[in-house]
Parts: structure tokens; C-alpha cells; sequence
């Protein structure tokens, strides 16, 4: 037999000088196979078209449908409502700017961290759009690929206890970036120029280590050993500053 769903959504709009943050409650009988992203797409045409959230793909591939289900940063289109409790509580990601509702601003967040871990490759060489791609090793590449795998979903940020207290912390997805870039054999910069980015209370060493990021990562990145390589080898430089 179907179930009813009680949903308790967080609502806001901070554009209308009249709304106040609130919780709302909705009541949706559930459907085989229902997702979040069906439930809540099912509430906006059937009894609030108000209500504001993001999606995209619907394949948890773009993101942009992340948010706090019962407590805990997710994709709406990945969670299946089978997989929840009678009452699912949601809420906007926190540390990004809130649009509306359910919905935030990450693009903003990501922007300003490209910029900030300069999230390009470094070479001297000049670019030939002519030639063919430089050669890499499959064991790199495959190294470089696990770890473009972000969707810049900004669920690591939402849980990690650090970005939360701080609005200068990196956040996982900033390191993880960095990472990215150290096992990339075209980009010619070197440790001590990583260290200058991120061998700092901003950066790596802010990191408290409580593996949420991780946790939560839609997409199962090995956020923490990306963390634990990066503080080895920044430690290390550190070192070497020390007692150059």
C-alpha cells in the first residue's frame, strides 16, 4: 500500500521584504520508484507553484539538486523516497548563498575558488591548437580522472564543520581541485608554489579532519585521501621552509 509522505520544507524568499524563514508542510502519496527531485516537482505543479528549488540532469550528474535531506547534504534526484522515513525534512545547503526555498547559489562559491586555487594548468609552453594532446601515463590519467569527477555539488562544503564556522576555509571540493592539478604532469608548478595556496589555516591545515565531506560525496570521491596526501606533502615543504 502506498504511503502518504509528510514534508516539512523550508521556505524563504529573501527578495520579498514580507517573507520570513518558516518551515511549510506538504502531504504527497508516494509512487513506485519516486525520487525527491519527482516528489518535489509533483508538489510545485500539483499544490504550490512557488515553491523554489534547482535541478538539471536528473542524473545526478550537474548537481545543482543538492540539499538537506533529514540532516544530510544529497541530491534530490538520487534519493528515492523508499529510502526515507514518513517525514523527510528539507532544508537549503548551508554556506552558500540562498536564492529561495530549497534553492542556493554555488555557482558564485566555485567561481571565486578557481580564482583562488588558480584552477588551471601552469606550463611555459606555447599553446598549439594544431598539435596533438601531450601523452600521459593511463595510471595518471586514470589518477587526474578519478578526481574531475566533482559535479561541484557543494555537498562536501554544506558538511564540513570547518566552512561552517569559516567563510575563508577552501572546503574539500577546493582541495580536491588542488590535488587534481599536483598529479597532472603538464602543470609545471611545484610544491612550495601549492604551499603558497593552500599551506595555510585557509587551506589544508584548517582541515579538522571529521570525514563528512567524504561521507556525503554523491559521487564517492576519496575526498579524505586527497586531504591526507595533500597535508603530507605541505607538511613536508613546511619542513623544508623551516630548516632551508
Amino acid at each position: 500500500m502506498a504511503r502518504n509522505l509528510q514534508f516539512e520544507i523550508f521556505r524563504y524568499n529573501p527578495q520579498d521584504i514580507a517573507s520570513v524563514p518558516h518551515m511549510q508542510k506538504y502531504v504527497l502519496d508516494e509512487t513506485e520508484n519516486m525520487t525527491l527531485f519527482i516528489a518535489l516537482n509533483r508538489l510545485r505543479e500539483e499544490q504550490d507553484p512557488s515553491l523554489q528549488f534547482d535541478f538539471c540532469c536528473r542524473a545526478a550528474i550537474c548537481g545543482a539538486c543538492a540539499m538537506v535531506i533529514n540532516g544530510r547534504p544529497n541530491l534530490a534526484c538520487k534519493t528515492k523516497t523508499k529510502e526515507l522515513p514518513d517525514e523527510i525534512t528539507l532544508l537549503p545547503l548551508p554556506v552558500f548563498k540562498l536564492v529561495g526555498d530549497l534553492s542556493v547559489d554555488t555557482g558564485v562559491w566555485f567561481r571565486q575558488m578557481y580564482d583562488k586555487v588558480e584552477s588551471w594548468v601552469h606550463t611555459s609552453k606555447a599553446f598549439d591548437p594544431a598539435a596533438l594532446e601531450e601523452r600521459m601515463d593511463n595510471a595518471v590519467a586514470e589518477q587526474v580522472y578519478e578526481l574531475e569527477r566533482c559535479i561541484e555539488c557543494g555537498c562536501c562544503v554544506s558538511a564540513c564543520g570547518t566552512a561552517r564556522l569559516r567563510p575563508d576555509f577552501l572546503g574539500a571540493a577546493s582541495l580536491n581541485r588542488i590535488a587534481r592539478f599536483v598529479v597532472d604532469p603538464r602543470d609545471q608548478r611545484s610544491d612550495k608554489d601549492y604551499y603558497q595556496i593552500i599551506g595555510n589555516d585557509e587551506g589544508i591545515f584548517g582541515c579538522m579532519g571529521l570525514l563528512a565531506c567524504e561521507d556525503v560525496c554523491p559521487k564517492g570521491l576519496p575526498l579524505q585521501n586527497q586531504l591526507g596526501f595533500l597535508r603530507r606533502r605541505m607538511g613536508i615543504t613546511a619542513l623544508k621552509r623551516l630548516f632551508k
